[in-house]
């Protein structure tokens, strides 16, 4: 039996898009053992995930951390891989393939191209639209890569959301990372505000901060949703999202899964990048894409609003 790897380290709106393209994987290699390498912080989530069989960490430490690299080394030795499906498509990862997957057949972006066909060309396409072509390139057939199925992450929440509301709420993600600070929408209090006065109490509005996001969430005058004072995890999050009557959000992690699981909902965008490009977007979880965010007034975003929640 041969063991295949796939390669995701992050961050959560990029795992979550890959869910489609690792169950084609695990479909098209289903007498072999499918692993995932990925990072901490997404260990224990795609630990559960039925698409693979079994996860292995990368702490991803400096990659001149020589004892670091030794260990990872026998790590993937220890495997003896004959697939490496890299799906982050990282310098890291391009350096992984080089010193620790000599003896792998490799599928990435790059061994994905047609002749003469760039690397920043291909990298224009849409992010399903690149891990498709990679996979088929590599003979795999893409069933699942455009319609993922996060139903195998979904948990019973009822009890936890009964400290919280009695029925239908509305469900807030105004943070993003601070290395993109620029997908940040900067009017999430004043919105808050706006919805109260225009729905009453009709829709509790919820928030769910991530890790060190809790202060933050404090100040936006909303009921915050936390496990033992904690942030949630991600089945958690996902579940919350799934029983949420609508949902607003910057372009983060919860938006992808918004749009996946075709929830009611508004992401809004700058021009930082296109919700085309990232793949967010359908007839139910809407985008509204403008030139800079800061010019995108609570007034235009309650209206649209308004289109789809009574």
């Amino acid at each position: 039996m041969s063991n295949i790897l796939i390669i995701k380290h992050g961050s959560l709106g990029d795992l979550i898009q890959a869910n489609g393209a690792i169950k084609d994987i695990k479909n098209s290699f289903k007498s072999s053992k499918v692993l995932l390498l990925t990072s901490r912080p997404y260990l224990e989530f795609m630990s559960e995930c039925p698409y693979i069989d079994g996860v292995l960490l990368d702490k991803r430490l400096p990659r001149w951390n020589l004892i670091y690299l030794i260990n990872l080394k026998r790590l993937i030795k220890k495997y003896n891989f004959s697939h490496v499906f890299d799906l982050q498509n990282s310098s890291r990862t391009k350096f992984y393939k080089k010193y620790l997957f000599k003896d792998s057949i490799w599928s990435s972006s790059e061994s994905s191209l047609e002749k003469d066909e760039k690397l920043s060309d291909f990298n224009e396409n849409s992010v399903l639209d690149r891990m498709e072509k990679q996979l088929k390139k590599s003979h795999i057939i893409t069933k699942n890569i455009k319609n993922i199925d996060l139903s195998w992450s979904l948990k019973n929440i009822t009890r936890n959301l009964k400290q919280y509301t009695n029925g239908d709420y509305i469900l807030i993600f105004p943070f993003c990372s601070k290395k993109h600070i620029q997908k940040k929408w900067p009017y999430f209090f004043e919105l808050i505000i706006k919805l109260k006065e225009t729905y009453k109490n009709k829709y509790p509005i919820l928030i769910a901060p991530g890790p060190g996001e809790i202060r933050e969430a404090i100040s936006l005058n909303a009921k915050i949703v936390l496990n033992n004072n904690k942030p949630i995890n991600i089945s958690y999050l996902i579940s919350l999202i799934n029983s949420a009557t609508y949902i607003i959000s910057n372009d983060t992690g919860p938006a992808h899964i918004c749009s996946h699981l075709r929830k009611n909902g508004l992401a809004l965008f700058g021009s930082h990048t296109s919700a085309h490009k990232v793949n967010i977007g359908n007839d139910n979880f809407k985008t509204y894409s403008v030139k800079k965010l800061s010019d995108l007034r609570v007034e235009q975003v309650i209206k649209k609003i308004k289109e789809k929640l009574n």
